[in-house]
């Protein structure tokens, strides 16, 4: 899908020069995405398999699984599903982020909620402010991004990422966009925007699952992962199985992760988180933490082979 905006473009770096920063981008938004002489790849989980419940079970349920890192997601909860929102203080933001350290992990990703570019540019761009602060304030590196769904804003949406990439690293905080449907459903198209927007602190969560979803299981991650060769920042483990099934313990669906991920680190990854999304959710969140057991160990697995 074309991104219409002229002064979006002429703002942009051209693909040539892109093309020559784009190893260097992937290799700073990696090193930002991990403490300092941590493990190479964070191996870490997300809120959402527990999200029929508040976000401490989430929490709860990754430590006894032995997860050193956590994501923040979704969660149950009666103001948002989301857990990090406009909506969401710096105050409260710091105490989400004493939750997950008083249980001895680090957060190395969230995914937030949509900043109001639809009311105007200006707005979107405080409220991805916000964000941001409040990403700073759980000490996370990594905001991820969802993209937008809606045509008619695919331009504002990214000319407000674009004005605030700087504001974001000097919180020290990474943004990314992942394969998620609409006009940044596939590898491809995520490469497009980050190329569009063109700034160093900007790059791609790559995620799996999310190919075969939006695609109705016709294209392979394996085969759209070397389309984002250089610009991967950390990567959502999350499978796949048909006819339309995420909800599904990583290894036991199509996705090949194996190849997937020896394809993205010939591409370059060499580094970042990797957090488990989905998994199969049973009778109660102890069913949900044995499954979340087992992604980890198959992701321990995949980076010592």
């Amino acid at each position: 899908m074309p991104i219409h905006s002229s002064e979006f473009h002429a703002r942009s770096m051209t693909r040539r020069q892109f093309a020559g920063s784009a190893a260097a981008l992937a290799g700073a938004l990696a090193l930002d995405a991990a403490p300092r002489g941590k493990d190479r790849f964070q191996i870490g989980c997300y809120t959402r398999p527990w999200d029929q419940f508040d976000y401490r079970v989430a929490l709860d349920g990754m430590a006894e699984a032995g997860y050193k890192y956590a994501g923040l997601m979704t969660h149950k909860n009666s103001k948002s599903w989301v857990i990090v929102t406009t909506d969401v203080t710096e105050e409260e933001a710091a105490a989400m982020g004493e939750e997950v350290r008083k249980r001895g992990m680090q957060t190395v990703s969230i995914y937030a909620g949509n900043f109001p570019v639809q009311k105007s540019i200006e707005a979107g761009i405080e409220g991805l402010k916000k964000l941001i602060d409040n990403c700073a304030a759980v000490r996370c590196p990594n905001l991820l991004l969802g993209g937008t769904g809606k045509a008619e804003l695919v331009a504002p949406y990214y000319k407000v990422v674009a004005e605030c990439c700087g504001y974001a690293a000097a919180k020290k905080v990474a943004l990314s966009v992942k394969p998620h449907g609409g006009s940044n459903a596939t590898g491809a198209q995520c490469r497009k925007i980050v190329e569009m927007v063109g700034h160093k602190n900007f790059g791609i969560w790559y995620d799996p699952g999310n190919i075969f979803y939006y695609s109705d299981g016709k294209s392979d991650p394996v085969d759209d992962v070397p389309s984002v060769n250089g610009l991967i920042a950390g990567m959502s483990i999350k499978d796949f199985k048909p006819p339309k099934e995420v909800l599904v313990t990583p290894g036991t669906g199509k996705v090949n992760f194996r190849e997937v991920f020896a394809r993205a680190k010939k591409g370059g990854f060499k580094r970042g988180p990797l957090v488990v999304e989905c998994l199969d959710r049973g009778a109660d969140a102890a069913a949900t933490t044995k499954e979340a057991r087992k992604a980890r160990q198959m992701l321990e697995e995949l980076i010592a082979g």
